[in-house]
Formats: structure tokens, C-alpha cells, sequence
């Protein structure tokens, strides 16, 4: 531990006398005091302060709600009568049903897209900022969505779904990242868990959308639902252009001036001297972070200590599939198996979605006095034991299980919508370095993605009653593969609420044990205080 703490103290040295170079021989000291600043202020002294950061964070969060909107609109379509004619096959004795291997393509469609839409994202972000990212991608989404409106048949249908979800990758990883980036630390988790806020709300329209386009004769009963898509990206594309560029972006590429303008246009009512403390923050942060650990690219995030952040971000996103998601987010299938008629059962999922909303609002609350590991742990060991007591369930009482396992599966997602669901997207944004953060961010939304992809495949097959025919009994799967999540995340998730990014930088390079993160004392500034070492206290036991 003493070599750990020389060696992260050189590099401290190092980006103190740098610091001094570029912003004169108080800048130590007025970074040191901007970190006091941030871990003094209350949550309304953060909100008062940075109104206008919050501002922004919200609105280029917005575009989440397009993927939200995406994720349960194809699913559905297909038991949409005008859908099934226009891109299914006519079976004798059944009728028009669009099959198995297409229904399973225009399924994951966006979901590939995502993958290789992130991996550009990360590229292009850390060379051209978040901006103007947004702006083209939403540009080419526009012209995309006309291939999904027009599509004269499926193979159109599919390329097109592609199309788009390079452009809901982006969306997907744009947002956490730039909301972490924006907020102080007592607001980071507030505003990366409303990116979780955004995905359900997408999801809630979505849901009465289609609700309301059942019953449309025609080809509008699903071209509607499409067009609607229409109404997000022109508006979002003026607002990132109007919105001001992440200063932690503008600082990683040595813009100072674009970056003091940019926490200004933030915060509103900081002095020019709490700017340059800011300013100086930043700077030491990056040049601590590009001491120990040089380079910006995919291959970085897996060396040195960038590769146990880099694990933890992967697997706390993928965490949200393991859990269970695909087989427990929605409940129809427990009671249209139990006798419910259709209409009901989309009814029961706009009114599931509209759980998850409310679950991820009253997250804050539990935000507000809990840190991020302590819900991501307990929520773990919930669904968990949620989806084992289903398949008990299925085990022990048959078909007479139907209609309360449906029952568990609304305990289920209101636990996660409360838990897992909004807090992972808090914990890669936060976790991750600095200088590689938005790639860290694709990394793990692109884990999240295959491991969706697996999910997708195996889960049809689980539930359908000419396949495997498993019903309850899933819930041994899943159950199983959430207790996996919850044992990773009690033994390797680290604490990170209330912490710099100096801090956790430290932290991290210090190779501190997870579950001592939070009472381990760190000074970022400690050659501000004539030290000859950094001052790292071991947790008293």
C-alpha cells in the first residue's frame, strides 16, 4: 500500500506543477477549495447554484426517450392485424403472423445498430465533444425514419431499424455521460438516474400509443405510431446547439477559455473566481488521470487500474438484464395466460410502464440518504429472491400460479424501476475516468446490448408453449442469474456517492476494496498542505 500511495503522490506532484504553469502558483490551492466547495454545498445550495446545468442536463437527457419509446413499440406490432398482413405470411388455419426468425430480426434490429451507433459514439465524442454529436446523429435520424414509415416490406423494414438504432446508441450513451459531466457531485446521481426517468417515460408513450392506434383500421394503425418518432429529433437538435459543451471535455483538450465560458453559461451566478477554482479542479484531475494512466482509446480502458472501472461499469449495466428484465419487465404474459383478453393485457402494460416511472422517481428519495452501492445491493438480492419464489410458484401450484406470479412481476419491476434500474446508469457514469469516459460508457452499453441480444434469443424459447414451455419456471433462470449480480455487487462494487472525481481517481489507483470505498479518507490536495505524500488514512476497524 505504500508503494500505491508514493506512486499515485508522484503523480500528483506532477500534475500540481503543471496546474501552477498553466494557471499561476494559487491554482492548487483554488482547485482544493472548489472540492471543499462541492462537498460543503446542501442539495438546494446545488440545485440554487447550478439551476441552469440541471437545465441542460434534462433537456439532452430527452433523447433517451426516443429508445425508451423504440424498445416496446416492434414487440408489440406484431400482434397488430394491419402489421401482420403488411410484412407477415398467411398460415391456413391461423391467419396473417409475421414468424419466428423475422419476428426475432425486426426484434434486434435496433438493438445491433446500438452497439456499433455506441462504439462511433465513444470515437467521435472524445474528438468532437457531445454537441454536435447529437446534432448529427439526430439529423440522420430524421432521414432514417422516413425508411421505417415507407418501408414497402420487411427487409426494408429491417435495414431501416438498423439505421436507427446506430443513431439510439448514440442517444443511449451521449446522455449519462453528459449529465455526469455537467452537475456537481451532490447532483451527478440525481441527474444520471433521470436518464432512467426518460427511458420509461419513452416507454409510457409508447405504451399509449398503442393503445390508442389499436383499433385504427389500416395501414395508420401503425404508421401513426411511427410518425410520432418525428416530433424529437428537430427540436433536440436546436437545444445541443444552443446547450453549452461539457467544460470537462473542453478542459481534456486544453479549450480553457471555451471551458471558463462554458461553467459560466452552467452555473449562471459563480464569481470569476470560483470559475478559475473550477477550471482548476478540472485541470488536476486530468492530468493526475493522464499520469497514471496515458492514452484515450478502447484498448485503455483495459490496462491499469482503468480495468477494474472499466469491469465494474460493464457488469453493473448488464446487471439490469441479468437481474431479469426480459422475462419479469412486464406482466402480460402471466395473465393472458391466466384467461385476461388482450385488450386488457395492454392495458395492464401501460399501466406496468407507468410503475416504472413512479419507481424511478421515488429512486431519489432513496438517493437522498443511501449511496449507490447500498441500493444496487439490495435491490439485487430483492428481484432475486422474487424470481426464485416464482419458479417455487410454477413448481409447486401449476397453472393455479398464473395469476399471482403476474402479481410478483409487478412487485418485481416496481422493486427495479426503485433500484437497479436508474442507479446502474448513475454508477457507469460516475465510475468511469475522466479522459475515458465516454468510452467507458459505450463499453458498457454495448455489454448491455449483447447480453440483451442473448436474452432475446433464449427468452422466446423459455415462455412459448410450442418450445421449451418453461412458464414460472423461469424464474429458477433468472433468479439464478440475479444472484450472480447480487454476489458481483456485494464483493466488487464500490461506493462512489459524495466523491470527486479526484477522489475516486484516487481511490481507484490506490486499489482500495470495494467495500471499504466509503470510509476510506482521501486528500486530492495534499501538496497544497506542504506534504511530501499524498494522505491516504486506511478505514479505522
Amino acid at each position: 500500500m505504500a508503494d500505491r500511495t508514493v506512486q499515485v503522490a508522484s503523480h500528483q506532484k506532477v500534475a500540481d506543477r503543471e496546474l501552477e504553469e498553466k494557471l499561476g502558483v494559487n491554482a492548487i490551492l483554488e482547485a482544493k477549495q472548489a472540492t471543499d466547495d462541492e462537498h460543503a454545498q446542501t442539495l438546494f445550495q446545488a440545485l440554487r447554484e447550478n439551476r441552469k446545468a440541471v437545465f441542460w442536463s434534462i433537456m439532452i437527457s430527452m433523447s433517451i426517450i426516443m429508445e425508451g419509446y423504440d424498445t416496446i413499440l416492434m414487440g408489440n406490432f406484431f400482434a397488430y392485424p394491419e402489421f401482420q398482413q403488411k410484412f407477415g405470411e398467411y398460415y391456413d388455419g391461423i391467419g396473417w403472423q409475421v414468424n419466428g426468425p423475422w419476428q426475432l430480426g425486426l426484434n434486434m434490429a435496433s438493438t445491433v445498430g446500438g452497439i456499433f451507433g455506441g462504439l462511433l459514439n465513444g470515437h467521435f465524442v472524445s474528438r468532437h465533444g457531445y454537441r454536435w454529436v447529437l446534432i448529427i446523429s439526430m439529423g440522420f435520424l430524421n432521414c432514417f425514419l422516413f425508411m421505417v414509415f415507407f418501408a414497402p416490406n420487411r427487409g426494408v423494414l429491417l435495414a431501416a431499424q438498423v439505421l436507427c438504432g446506430l443513431c439510439w446508441g448514440v442517444f443511449a450513451t451521449l446522455a449519462p455521460a453528459y449529465a455526469s459531466e455537467v452537475c456537481p457531485t451532490n447532483l451527478r446521481g440525481y441527474l444520471t438516474t433521470y436518464v432512467n426517468l426518460c427511458w420509461a417515460t419513452g416507454q409510457l408513450i409508447a405504451s399509449g400509443v398503442l393503445n390508442g392506434c389499436l383499433n385504427i383500421k389500416g395501414e395508420m394503425g401503425y404508421k401513426i405510431p411511427f410518425a410520432i418518432q418525428w416530433l424529437w429529433p428537430t427540436p433536440l437538435m436546436v437545444i445541443a446547439f444552443l446547450a453549452p459543451e461539457s467544460p470537462w471535455f473542453l478542459a481534456r483538450n486544453e479549450r480553457l477559455e471555451e471551458a471558463r465560458k462554458s461553467i459560466s453559461r452552467l452555473s449562471g451566478s459563480k464569481t470569476e473566481e470560483q470559475i478559475s477554482a473550477q477550471l482548476a479542479m478540472m485541470l488536476h484531475t486530468n492530468k493526475i488521470e493522464a499520469e497514471v494512466g496515458k492514452g484515450t482509446t478502447y484498448l485503455d480502458c483495459f490496462r491499469g487500474v482503468d480495468l477494474r472501472r472499466t469491469e465494474i461499469v460493464c457488469i453493473a449495466l448488464m446487471g439490469q438484464i441479468l437481474s431479469g428484465s426480459s422475462f419479469a419487465y412486464t406482466p402480460t404474459f402471466f395473465f393472458t395466460s391466466a384467461g385476461m383478453a388482450t385488450k386488457n393485457a395492454f392495458s395492464l402494460g401501460l399501466g406496468a410502464t407507468g410503475m416504472a416511472w413512479v419507481g424511478t422517481v421515488l429512486s431519489w428519495w432513496l438517493l437522498s440518504y443511501f449511496g449507490r452501492r447500498t441500493i444496487y445491493v439490495t435491490g439485487a438480492g430483492i428481484l432475486s429472491a422474487i424470481l426464485l419464489i416464482i419458479g417455487i410458484l410454477a413448481v409447486s401450484m401449476g397453472e393455479n400460479a398464473l395469476w399471482p406470479s403476474g402479481g410478483l412481476c409487478l412487485l418485481w419491476l416496481f422493486t427495479y424501476s426503485l433500484t437497479i434500474g436508474p442507479v446502474a446508469y448513475s454508477v457507469i457514469s460516475e465510475t468511469s475516468s475522466i479522459r475515458l469516459r465516454p468510452l467507458s460508457v459505450v463499453l458498457a452499453r454495448c455489454s448491455y446490448q449483447l447480453i440483451n441480444i442473448v436474452s432475446q434469443v433464449l427468452n422466446p424459447y423459455m415462455v412459448s408453449r410450442v418450445e421449451w414451455d418453461w412458464k414460472g419456471k423461469c424464474g429458477f433462470f433468472w433468479g439464478g442469474t440475479a444472484l450472480l449480480v447480487f454476489t458481483w455487487s456485494f464483493f466488487r462494487l464500490p461506493e462512489i456517492k459524495g466523491r470527486t472525481y479526484e477522489e475516486l481517481d484516487i481511490l481507484f489507483a490506490n486499489k482500495v476494496p470495494a467495500r471499504k470505498f466509503a470510509e476510506t479518507h482521501v486528500d486530492a490536495y495534499a501538496e497544497a498542505h506542504h506534504t511530501d505524500e499524498m494522505h491516504y488514512d486506511e478505514p479505522k476497524t
